[in-house]
């Protein structure tokens, strides 16, 4: 056969997929080559035929395909290219008894072949010549959808596909199919509902039988399945209670009518009678266990005796087309709880059996027709106790009448779980133990209370197990071995402790929603018990990462006929659903494969379960009954990692010796000679699996298949190395798991088992077994899946590049340091030695099981020793990985991509190999240490993680000036370093030591200073070398423990010196302020630095910066309050350990103060709230504060008492001279003394009646005085009294007379005398801005520092808000953007520079991060404070006017202070030579006569001042000319009446100013005398603008545009020029403000002349505004005649 040219790059010159075919197991037998042109992929064998699939996707048949029109009857030697796949790419084949199939790359099914059953899914045809399309269509979805399918399987009569969906479909004939219907051929595809929603992973077919390979459900979709209480489907309870007189029934029976579909065609005959009420649909040969119906059918006979167990008489069960009689008969029989205690009744003939069981429907009648509406995965016990009923006392029953009920007393045995006092009803032992008994227990509880629940705790799992009921002597052989496995599986399964498996069991199940109130306390106390030990040898659930590891956590399924036993249910009945096959769960099945009659599993560990038929041996075994799985014979140290089963005989693929596979044989012999005749003698018959001698020769085998009486093997040869290296990795691997299960299972199961365990090994070592079983378990667990995926791999592809070791190393890699820190920790803490004894109760004294695990530890070592080295195998596994892996890089090229994966992870594996092998060092010489230690020391300082680096017992590192006679030993651990002396120790963590060494200039002294947070000192090495050592070490250490244990590899050269600066956490010990306080954060040469957290004992907490060892910076600072259960919160600034700047203090009592601090203390300007407006005393006051007292001008809200001050304060008390307005309109300005008013004052109460005189108390008369009324009378004299109640006065009254001289009339009250000038108020705002500008006291200080200042202050507050962007919003940063450019301020100042300047201010008090804006804000907080609410007061007008002079002029002088070159006040800026007469326009807008010369502060500052400020000023002029605005407004109300021409003549206007047309709506018009609101409109709605503007300038602009409108209008009227004169223009104007209609004229113009600019009064827009303020009081005067 010529050389194959491969597809593969490293196999051009060998074979691959050779296929070698050959019958029974003689030893001339010798395989034929099958001869293809192209590699073969796959090989399928039927009974007399064959399919193979090549490379390229092409099928070929061979064999006898008496389907082909052409053929011969002898059948084909030469394979047959089916070239009806030609133009199909094909990835799998499958051969069925006289049928076959194939799976394209997109998922479609093609059939050929014999189609009398079905079997090829096709309607109509007998036979399928040719591979023609078979449609699996989803039809439940909408719209039907064609399902993508995997894999297919074919039988003798049908066929399986598995779907990508992981779904089983099927079709055909038989009870096979696991269909809900009697009705065959099934030719459509259907869904195997009973599957649905688990993940299943291989399908195999046998002759009449079905099993699947089925991922377990991960744990949280169980407990998610489980406490269900109604069908997910229909919503109905899917437990129903029947309460009998003498008992209750207890079903759960329910059937769900939606998703199922019933056939009708063949319910006639009599299957009615299976049925529930005729609802649900039997199949024929499945037993049905019922509850009482309501309406009984005939063959359920009533039992009335208490306690009594009613069994029905057999009734007739139709047979369905197409199928074998099936022996047994229906079998009913009614639970029943009996709380009479009679004593519990069980049924002739059977036993109490502990059966592992999951499903709800052991209770109920609920036949496999439903869709699995029960919560409970599976019907296994159910199943097996019907089987069992059936197997025993149906026979018997048969015959008799309706039998007697026997009462069988249980044996009373000492301690026997049975024997529980008379007054505890029992269950009847007719369920199955194990879950079906909690189903009870738990949804019964409701009816029968409490008692019923102890009747758990009497069955516990344990005893039952050991218990058999009263039918045993009658039983049957076969049933007695039965149950015997039942109870070796129960016990071999139980990985971790049954006794915790049952409890878990329990709890799971008490998690029934709506009963739990009903179950016994003490049941659940029970559920709830810790388990005694929880290890979990197995982990469950699958790790993300491991999602593309194949699942070990498996089940095996099965259903269809059972005559030879082949479901592997322990019986011999048929299934029409799939069944879980129980004592395959947890044996980590792998793969399926089934025969004829017999099925084989095969497991992770290379074990081989089979049962069925085993006539001629083919099972591999000789016990019986072969019903249930056992396991095949095979010599010590054969693997098996394949298998094929054909009609007779097994075929194994299994590693021996060597790593090349070796294949072994089990069952018929096919006799030579014969082969051809087609009646083929048969014999021979293997006792146990027989080594096929040939096979050595075939090359390496990769898998082999089996069929009819054939075998086939594909093989490759050896190409480069490359295959035999691939066949070593996998071999190598699953010896490996083989061998970490046998550890797990003879020496870790049994230990875990044994329960002095853990009093043997203390609590400390207890922990670090469990810990280290459970990383052993993770290990072994990857191990096995890791040995799978290479077993498939060998199978499948050979893209290296698809190997998990490579693509998922780091899930070896840490999956293997994970396990070795576990190990290392245990053998420190002298683990190994606390074993022996324990060893030693299990194993005996010389503990020989576990001496012969342990090959390869050297002869005679003690027990410790070998536990270590069997603990230490996996890391020698790990030189194995690097060693394969290497090997298999030498089969590519150097400069591949391959070789480099290979090499780097191949490097990978060597490096963790070598630095664990490091880490047992450090580890035992740990524990030497620990040995030779004193023993008082050890149990403080020996942890689990603890490493010994080195020690100074040779003295060679001392304490510079210890005493004499001290005792100074320096041990250095992985964590920490300590200093011992005689009786104590010291321990100072590795992670805040700092160490380096002092210069030797003092002779001879080789010294080291080590610094920790609270001490330092200097060691003295003995010489130069020594001090190296330990510097080296030491430093080492430090960096280790800083950058986490074990993440440094041998690969990277550690740096020399670890950080100075670094992030640890530290528990202060001896430090006075900081005492048993922790700190976690960044460090700086032992002094926190940077940021940090302080933690103290009594709960206080500081969360900021730190500044060498201090709070310095920004930080949170929380102070628990126990007695108000809140706490004090402070966040601000911090200088030196305490609160020094801006910050804010939320006090646990409900007050806030936001402001200064220095020294903890509040001291500058702040405001404090208290309460909040429900509470007590809700108050606000802001102003200056001194060492936390109230101390300058502050301004008092008092809310609840409605006033507020405004004055003087010293010592939390008003004292000096201020202000009182309340909500009733009182006013007073005076003295005050010790918080009260006392000395001169003057007091206005709403109506203007005024007192000036002494007071001695709040509102309190006292001395001499005078009291005005409001109409001029006054009273001279002394007074006494609260203002408000009467007044006792002695005086004289006068009534001033109209005509009295002139020094009367300036009696009139000049208000602000005795309040505080506006220049001494708010000092302490104006004195934070110039410290934040370097000056101490107001223009002190240097600009440059200044200008500095406040680049620092920018830069750090754009900093801070860099991180928390959300702060600030874009036009923000623009802003700040373009204050980082400084404007230039040297030289003089010409008009542009001067824009400049005022660009620069407006932005700067536009952002509170710049000092000036900062500074602006807070004035416009104080101003509103002051005179918004009570503070709206009309006498506080002139106050608040001055108050904002004040301002202007005090931060005019901080703005020359920058800009020093800025003429003062009212001066001349200088002309730049080439400039204009006239300046740019936006000058204009700010000042009048020759605008932008003159510098003002007004004109600079009120701009950014006066907008923010201007709607409490604004409410206090509306206030103040509330009279006068209203007779105002009367009057602009009485003339608006009027239409234009009227009003103009009334208002005496020329006529030739009237206007005669008039533009509306773009349209010219006549003005006639109707016209209203038409004439000099612009004008109007000009001067309206006048309420919209904030500052004078910008109203004087209005009042400027008005008049130019005025004047324009004029002009197109006149057409010609024209020159104002006063007495033409007034009245004109006066019209336009009338018609304008402003409410608050009298406030505008009052503002405009309070504020206006000195230097405009007497320019034009002076003009102009006098001639406003004319019109205003014109208006108001005016009458109509």
């Amino acid at each position: 056969m010529e050389k194959l040219k491969s597809s593969g790059e490293e196999e051009s010159s060998g074979e691959r997929g050779v296929l070698h075919k050959w019958r029974g197991y003689s030893c001339s037998v010798t395989p034929e080559k099958v001869l293809l042109s192209r590699p073969v992929l796959q090989a399928a064998l039927g009974t007399k035929h064959g399919v193979l699939l090549v490379e390229g996707g092409q099928v070929y048949s061979f064999g006898e395909l008496p389907w082909k029109q052409n053929q011969a009857p002898s059948g084909t030697t030469e394979p047959l290219l089916e070239a009806g796949l030609s133009e199909q790419h094909v990835v799998s084949v499958a051969a069925g008894a006289s049928h076959s199939g194939a799976v394209t790359e997109d998922g479609m099914v093609h059939m050929w072949g014999d189609n009398t059953y079905g079997q090829c899914g096709l309607s109509g045809l007998s036979v399928v010549p040719n591979p023609t399309p078979v449609g699996v269509v989803d039809c439940e979805a909408t719209p039907p959808h064609p399902v993508r399918v995997l894999e297919v399987a074919c039988g003798e009569q049908h066929t399986l596909a598995l779907s990508a969906r992981h779904e089983v479909w099927s079709w055909g004939s038989g009870c096979q199919l696991g269909l809900l219907t009697t009705t065959f051929p099934v030719w459509k595809p259907q869904k195997v509902e009973h599957l649905a929603g688990r993940h299943v992973l291989q399908v195999v077919c046998g002759a009449s039988h079905s099993m699947a390979l089925v991922r377990c459900l991960p744990p949280a979709q169980k407990a998610r399945r489980l406490p269900a209480d109604k069908c997910g489907q229909c919503n109905q309870s899917l437990y129903t209670m029947t309460d009998k007189e003498d008992h209750v029934i207890i079903s759960d029976s329910h059937y769900c009518p939606l998703g199922v579909e019933l056939e009708d065609g063949d319910s006639k005959s009599g299957s009615e009678s299976s049925l529930s009420h005729g609802r649900m649909k039997s199949s024929p040969s499945e037993p049905i266990l019922s509850a009482h119906t309501q309406n009984p059918k005939p063959f359920i006979p009533s039992s009335s005796s208490p306690g009594a167990a009613s069994v029905s008489a057999p009734a007739p069960v139709p047979e369905a087309q197409d199928q074998t009689p099936c022996p047994e008969k229906e079998h009913l029989q009614s639970i029943t709880l009996n709380p009479e205690g009679s004593r519990p009744a069980v049924a002739d003939g059977e036993e109490v059996q502990a059966l592992e069981m999951d499903s709800a429907k052991a209770l109920g009648g609920l036949t496999a027709t439903g869709v699995k509406c029960s919560p409970y995965p599976d019907e296994q016990a159910l199943k097996d106790y019907l089987k069992r009923l059936s197997d025993q006392t149906l026979a018997e029953q048969a015959s008799k009448n309706p039998p007697a009920v026997q009462c069988a007393q249980p044996l009373p045995e000492p301690g026997d779980v049975f024997a529980s006092d008379p007054t505890t009803p029992v269950a009847q032992s007719v369920t199955p133990m194990g879950s079906a008994l909690n189903h009870l227990v738990v949804s019964c509880a409701s009816a029968v209370g409490e008692r019923v629940a102890s009747t758990y705790e009497a069955l516990s799992l344990r005893k039952v197990i050991n218990y058999w009921g009263p039918g045993e002597s009658r039983e049957r052989p076969e049933e007695r071995v039965r149950q015997e496995e039942h109870r070796q599986g129960k016990k071999s399964c139980s990985l971790g402790d049954i006794r915790e498996e049952e409890a878990e069991g329990l709890s799971r199940r008490l998690s029934l929603p709506g009963l739990l109130s009903q179950v016994s306390p003490r049941l659940l106390r029970r559920a709830s018990r810790p388990p005694v030990r929880a290890v979990a040898l197995t982990p469950v659930g699958v790790a993300e990462s491991d999602a593309h590891l194949p699942s070990l956590q498996t089940e095996v399924w099965s259903w269809g006929r059972g005559q030879e036993g082949q479901l592997g249910h322990g019986d011999l009945l048929p299934r029409l659903q799939p069944l879980c096959i129980k004592s395959l769960s947890g044996k980590e099945v792998i793969r399926v494969a089934a025969g004829a009659l017999h099925s084989l599993a095969l497991t992770a560990q290379s074990q081989v379960y089979s049962w069925g038929s085993n006539s001629f041996g083919q099972l591999g075994h000789m016990e019986s009954p072969s019903t249930i799985p056992r396991l095949a014979k095979l010599s010590e140290g054969i693997r098996a990692w394949d298998v094929g089963a054909g009609q007779h005989h097994t075929l194994l693929l299994a590693d021996g010796d060597c790593f090349q596979p070796i294949l072994y044989y089990s069952g018929q012999q096919v006799k030579e000679g014969s082969a051809e005749s087609s009646q083929e003698q048969t014999g021979g018959y293997t006792q146990q699996p027989v080594l096929l001698p040939f096979c050595m020769n075939l090359g390496y085998v990769s898998s082999v298949c089996a069929g009819g009486q054939s075998c086939a093997a594909l093989a490759d040869r050896n190409v480069m190395g490359f295959i035999a290296s691939l066949h070593e990795l996998a071999a190598a691997e699953r010896k490996y798991y083989c061998k970490l299960s046998s550890i797990k299972s003879v020496l870790l199961q049994p230990l875990l088992k044994l329960d002095s365990l853990s009093s043997a090994l203390g609590p400390a070592c207890t922990g670090l077994l469990q810990n280290l079983i459970g990383r052993f378990g993770r290990l072994s667990q990857l191990t096995g899946q890791n040995s799978a995926s290479l077993t498939s791999f060998l199978r499948r592809s050979r893209d290296v590049r698809g190997l998990v070791v490579l693509e998922n190393a780091h899930l070896f890699l840490d999956t293997y340091s994970e396990y070795c820190a576990a190990l290392g920790n245990l053998l420190v803490m002298g683990g190994f030695q606390a074993l022996v004894k324990p060893c030693q109760d299990v194993f005996g004294k010389g503990a020989e099981v576990v001496q012969k695990l342990s090959e390869g530890c050297e002869d005679g070592a003690i027990l410790p020793d070998i536990l270590t080295h069997l603990f230490y195998l996996p890391v020698r596994h790990l030189h194995e990985y690097g060693h394969l892996l290497l090997k298999l890089a030498t089969c590519y090229e150097v400069n591949s991509m391959d070789y480099q994966k290979l090499q780097d992870v191949c490097s990978k594996y060597e490096s963790l190999a070598l630095h664990l092998k490091r880490k047992r060092k450090e580890a035992e010489y740990t524990l030497h240490f620990w040995k030779s230690f004193p023993g008082k020391m050890t149990d403080s300082l020996r942890k689990p993680s603890r490493r010994l680096v080195c020690e100074s017992s040779n003295k060679a590192l001392t304490l510079q000036n210890a005493g004499r006679f001290s005792v100074n030993w320096f041990i250095l651990f992985n964590d920490a370093l300590v200093h011992a002396q005689f009786s104590t120790h010291h321990v100072f963590p590795l992670a805040t030591l700092w160490v380096e060494p002092i210069s030797e200039e003092n002779a001879g002294l080789y010294g080291l200073k080590v610094t920790s947070p609270e001490e330092s000192f200097t060691l003295l090495a003995s010489s130069p070398s020594e001090k190296a050592k330990w510097l080296r070490a030491i430093n080492q250490a430090v960096e280790q423990a800083l950058s986490g244990a074990g993440s440094d590899t041998s690969g990277t050269a550690p740096r020399a010196d670890p950080p100075i600066s670094r992030t640890a956490s530290y528990t202060f010990y001896k430090d006075s302020r900081l005492k048993e306080v922790t700190y976690e954060g960044r460090w700086l040469a032992g002094k926190p630095h940077g940021r940090g957290v302080l933690k103290w004992a009594d709960g206080r907490t500081y969360t900021g910066t730190f500044k060498n060892g201090l709070e310095d910076g920004y930080g949170d600072y929380i102070v628990p309050n126990k007695n108000l259960n809140k706490s004090d919160h402070y966040q601000g600034h911090w200088k030196d350990g305490k609160m020094h700047g801006f910050g804010t203090f939320r006090y646990a009592t409900g007050e806030v103060y936001e402001g200064s601090f220095q020294d903890n203390m509040r001291h500058g300007h702040g405001m404090l709230r208290s309460g909040k407006l429900n509470s007590t005393s809700p108050s606000v006051f802001i102003g200056q504060w001194l060492n936390d007292k109230k101390t300058g001008y502050g301004v008092f809200d008092d809310i609840t008492r409605g006033e507020k001050y405004m004055g003087l304060w010293q010592d939390d008390q008003r004292q000096g001279n201020g202000v009182i307005v309340t909500q009733f309109g009182l006013y007073y300005e005076g003295a005050f003394s010790n918080n009260k008013m006392m000395g001169m004052g003057v007091l206005l109460s709403e109506d203007d009646t005024t007192f000036e005189g002494d007071f001695s108390d709040d509102w309190t008369l006292s001395g001499k005085g005078t009291l005005t009324m409001p109409n001029g009378d006054y009273i001279e004299g002394s007074f006494s009294g609260v203002w408000g109640t009467a007044l006792k006065i002695s005086g004289s009254y006068y009534k001033p007379n109209l005509y009295d001289s002139d020094k009367e009339k300036n009696r009139t009250l000049k208000l602000g005398r005795l309040s505080v000038p506006s220049e001494e108020k708010w000092k302490a705002v104006f004195g934070e801005c110039w410290s934040r500008l370097g000056c101490d006291s107001p223009a002190q200080g240097e600009t440059s520092t200044a200008w500095d200042n406040i680049a620092i202050a920018l830069t750090a507050n754009r900093r801070q808000h860099r991180d928390s962007p959300e702060l600030l919003s874009r036009s923000h940063h623009k802003t700040l953007e373009s204050l980082e450019f400084i404007p230039q301020h040297v030289g003089p100042v010409t008009l542009e520079k001067y824009h400049i300047v005022r660009r620069y201010l407006i932005k700067a008090c536009d952002t509170p991060l710049h000092p000036l804006g900062r500074l602006v804000e807070a004035l416009v907080a104080v101003y509103r404070m002051t005179y918004v609410g009570v503070g709206a007061n009309r006498r506080l007008l002139q106050q608040a006017v001055n108050e904002i002079k004040s301002y202007l002029s005090r931060i005019f002088q901080i703005v020359r202070f920058l800009f020093p070159d800025l003429p003062e006040e009212g001066g001349l800026l200088t002309e730049a030579p080439n400039e204009k007469k006239q300046p740019d326009s936006s000058g204009t807008k700010i000042e009048s006569p020759k605008p932008g010369r003159v510098v003002s502060s007004s004109a600079l500052l009120l701009p950014v001042l006066l907008p923010r400020l201007y709607p409490p000023l604004f409410t206090l002029y509306a206030l103040e000319k509330e009279k006068e605005d209203d007779v105002y407004w009367e009057c602009v109300l009485r003339l608006n009446k009027q239409p234009d021409l009227a009003l103009l003549a009334f208002l005496g206007v020329q006529q030739k100013f009237w206007p005669v047309t008039m533009t509306l709506h773009g349209e010219k018009q006549q003005v006639l005398s109707s016209t209203k609101d038409a004439c000099f409109a612009s004008a109007v709605e000009t001067l309206q603008q006048i309420s919209t503007t904030f500052t004078p300038s910008d109203k004087l602009q209005v009042i400027q545009l008005t008049f130019e409108e005025i004047t324009q209008e004029v002009l197109a009227l006149l057409k010609q020029d024209f020159l104002w004169s006063m007495d033409d223009l007034f009245p004109v104007f006066l019209y336009v403000v009338l018609r304008a209609r402003i409410r608050n004229l009298g406030s505008e113009v009052s503002l405009i002349e309070d504020l206006m600019d000195p230097c405009v009064q007497h320019g034009e827009h002076g003009i102009m505004f006098t001639t406003l303020k004319a019109c205003y009081y014109q208006i108001q005067h005016e009458k109509i005649t």
